[in-house]
This record gives C-alpha cells, structure tokens and sequence, in this order.
C-alpha cells in the first residue's frame, strides 16, 4: 500500500514537471512569435498597433499570470540582440522594453474566469473577459509608453505642442489600434477551444 502511495505520488510529480517545462517552452515560443510579428511593416510609424500582442494575450488567457508576465518580459529582451531598440537612455530602455512588454501578462489576471467561460461554452462571457484582459495589458503597456512619452520622447514633439499632448496623440492611438485588432482576434477565435485551453 505504501509502495502504491509513492509510485502516485512520483508519477503526479512527473505529470507537474513535464507540464512545468511545457509551459516554458510555450513562453519562448510565444514570445519569439510576437517578435516575428514585430517585424510587420508599420505603415503608420509609431501610429502603428502592436501585432504580437494579439499572440501575447491569447497566451496570458491560455496560461495565466506568470506564464504571460513572463512570455511579455522576454519579448521586450528579444528586442535587444536583433537592434530592434530606440535608444535614448538606460532609463527610456527599461521602461519602454523591460517594464511596458512584461505587463503585457498582465492579461492573464482574467485567467480563471475566462476559462470557466470558455469551458462552460458562455462564449459572449468569454468575450467580455478577453476583451478585459487586452485592456489591462495593452492598457497598461500603452499607459507605460505614455509616461515614458512624456519623459524622454517629448524634446521630438512639433514646435508648441505639449509632451503630454504629444505622448497622447501617438501612444493614444498605437494603444487603441492595438487594443482594436487583438479583439478582433479575439472575437474570430474564441470558439477554437484549442487554442485557448492548455492541456
């Protein structure tokens, strides 16, 4: 009978482990996915949404809190060996790439009611929970870059144009079309149970 508790007990062991590093491997991956989509042209400049936050908070939805906060914190990283950072100080760099990518993950406070939505088939429910899961973490990105705006990127505003102002007009609306095609994603995808539910 003992020799029956510890092989459950090893075996339930193993089972978290395997998942453990399933996860990991998940949050590379996804965080090298949202990269890639970093690399979409920006028509618009700094006007432009954020594609791989659309990847970013459907992980957050899939796994949780830490999974995404940490899929979010190596996304910013990955900026770094492929030069895909404006530098302006050491301070603007931990801000804008460090900080403003990891709360990203922040999504995935709405985890467990979005998944008991999900997995009861109360799909509307669903949307209303992913849609507050992107504006907690494309809100609060966007809000990061704000401040930031302010800060460092207000010297570059238009002659008599306020940093706040000027910081506004271009993460105002970064943040919105950014908020706007992760929804959209969101909505066309919130059937795929695949998706959004991790084994």
């Amino acid at each position: 009978m003992e020799s029956l508790c510890v092989f459950k007990k090893t075996k339930e062991a193993l089972f978290l482990m395997k998942r453990n590093v399933l996860i990991w491997v998940e949050v590379a991956i996804i965080a090298a996915l949202a990269m890639v989509l970093s690399f979409v042209p920006k028509l618009a400049g700094w006007f432009s949404p954020s594609w791989g936050a659309i990847i970013l908070v459907i992980f957050s939805l899939r796994r949780g809190l830490t999974p995404g906060l940490a899929a979010g914190l190596l996304w910013g990283l990955i900026h770094f060996p492929l030069g895909k950072v404006s530098f302006l100080s050491v301070e603007q760099v931990l801000i804008e790439y460090i900080i403003a990518f990891t709360v990203m993950g922040l999504a995935g406070l709405v985890y467990g009611p979005f998944q008991k939505a999900l997995k009861n088939d109360k799909f509307s429910s669903a949307i209303v929970w992913s849609g507050i899961a992107a504006l907690l973490g494309v809100g609060v990105r966007y809000f990061v870059h704000y401040i930031a705006g302010v800060l460092f990127w207000g010297q570059y505003a238009p002659e008599g144009t306020s940093p706040w102002v000027y910081s506004l007009s271009v993460n105002g609306t970064a943040g919105a079309g950014t908020f706007l095609v992760v929804m959209v994603a969101c909505i066309l995808l919130i059937r795929q149970k695949k998706i959004w539910i991790a084994k």
